[in-house]
């Protein structure tokens, strides 16, 4: 089967800072693969770059053998135009650092205003889809909400449960912990857990190194824009082969 992501040679530069250096890596359909490394790295920037959010220098993405923001023809690369990079993107669920929720909006009125206005979904239906996931997350209770009245962790389970009603085939993680206070986070936590084990294909760049030894399949080790080592996190965490993992696991764990 053809792996879910396919990152070739991805390099790319804001200015004169080039963030990314050729990165390559593939995640299989239903893996969960966490990203981790040294603020800088170009973890975050290797993210928004899957769905585009950042467009790439050189290389190519792939998703579901998609390519990602451009189309080919004999040979090179064109830009799809926003419209059409948007339809792309509305297939790969992203939850940020920050919540991004409308304030103005219910948890409720969150998680169904893409549906409705993307999908074209009647509002009707998206309730009961989004109730469904609401409740899925824990939050079944906290339907009419507003997020001024949910703690951080409450509102990233909105984060989710908003990016799961577009029915994305992989999901994007951007340190979704670490904007929580410590006991908010094994909510979270817990919610991406189940989503593994229903075989959601995930990618996670997190600090959670115990999140990353009990669910991921596969961890990354970013720095300076390159892929360092890459692995089992169970033999990376405990005998990880480059040095440079190895200051930099000594620090975190």
């Amino acid at each position: 089967m053809t792996p879910m992501v396919i990152a070739e040679e991805v390099h790319k530069s804001f200015g004169s800072n080039h963030v990314l250096r050729g990165i390559s890596l593939e995640v299989a359909h239903g893996e969960v693969m966490c990203l981790v490394g040294p603020s800088g790295s170009g973890k975050s920037t290797f993210l928004r770059c899957i769905n585009h959010l950042e467009k790439i220098n050189s290389g190519r993405i792939t998703v579901d053998g998609t390519l990602i923001g451009y189309r080919e023809h004999a040979g090179k690369l064109y830009e799809l135009k926003a419209r059409e990079a948007a339809t792309q993107r509305s297939g790969i669920g992203m939850v940020f650092q920050k919540f991004n929720l409308f304030p103005h909006m219910t948890a409720l009125e969150n998680v169904t205003v893409g549906m409705v206005r993307v999908q074209g979904i009647n509002t009707s239906d998206a309730q009961v889809e989004s109730k469904k996931l609401l409740a899925r997350v824990g939050l079944a209770e906290k339907l009419y909400h507003y997020p001024a009245h949910l703690s951080g962790g409450q509102q990233q389970r909105v984060a989710i449960a908003r990016s799961l009603a577009m029915k994305p085939q992989l999901m994007l993680f951007d340190e979704p912990t670490s904007a929580l206070d410590p006991e908010l986070v094994g909510e979270v936590l817990d919610v991406m857990k189940e989503l593994a084990a229903s075989g959601m294909t995930m990618i996670v760049v997190t600090h959670e190194m115990g999140f990353a030894r009990e669910v991921a399949d596969s961890l990354v080790f970013m720095d300076g824009g390159v892929v360092v080592e890459a692995g089992k996190p169970v033999e990376i965490l405990s005998n990880p082969t480059q040095e440079r993992t190895k200051s930099f696991l000594s620090k975190v764990l």
